[in-house]
């Protein structure tokens, strides 16, 4: 064999091997896939890596603008609106009042109540000792109220956590005596009346069982 034969079969030779090696680091695992050739092996061979699976993130997201989280409570927008409302307004007359016009102040948050609860505060409001106290340090007490929280709510009930402000002058001395309260409302007919109020701090839910 002449040596310009040796050197052609020489060329295709490398060639050959070439092309085999490209082939065998493209080549998949056998799915039909192509991987991704990984670093050299032992004997200079290369392992071929599946491509990384995405997985989903548990980090809570914002829903989206048109998530409409009322539709899967109790309740709608304007109802617990509204229910809060009446607790705001009445814990704020609640701490309003002075020690001259006991009756006045029961008649005021009748109009906020159920007739049930409405004839206990008249009762508690107007008690001899009550009133004796009252007038005898002479208190004159204005309330504000804000909401904290709801605290639970049923399809014609809620209990919102407001915090009571009193700002009291008295012959002892003026003063500044802040109460949280856990404020029952319910639905009467159409509307919403006060149920019940305890201190939040009790531990009392409140009464939602008219």
């Amino acid at each position: 064999m002449n040596d310009g034969r040796r050197k052609g079969l020489f060329v295709a030779a490398v060639v050959v091997l070439a092309a085999l090696g490209i082939y065998l680091t493209t080549l998949g695992d056998g799915s039909g896939e192509v991987g991704t050739a990984g670093p050299a092996g032992p004997a200079g061979t290369r392992t071929v890596t599946a491509p990384p699976v995405a997985v989903p993130s548990q980090v809570a997201t914002t829903p989206s603008a048109d998530f409409d989280v009322y539709s899967y409570l109790p309740l709608t927008r304007d109802q617990l609106g509204a229910a809060a409302d009446l607790a705001r307004r009445f814990t704020a007359q609640y701490g309003t009042y002075t020690f001259d016009d006991p009756v006045g102040r029961a008649d005021r948050l009748k109009g906020f109540t159920t007739v049930e609860f409405g004839d206990d505060l008249t009762r508690t409001v107007t008690s001899p000792a009550a009133v004796e106290h009252d007038t005898a340090d002479q208190i004159v007490s204005k309330g504000t109220a804000r909401l904290k929280s709801i605290r639970d709510i049923s399809a014609t009930s809620a209990v919102v956590v407001v915090e009571s402000t009193q700002r009291i002058t008295a012959l002892s001395g003026p003063k500044e005596q802040i109460e949280d309260y856990a404020v029952t409302v319910v639905q009467v007919g159409a509307d919403w009346r006060v149920y019940d109020l305890q201190l939040a701090a009790s531990g009392q839910d409140g009464d939602v069982t008219p």
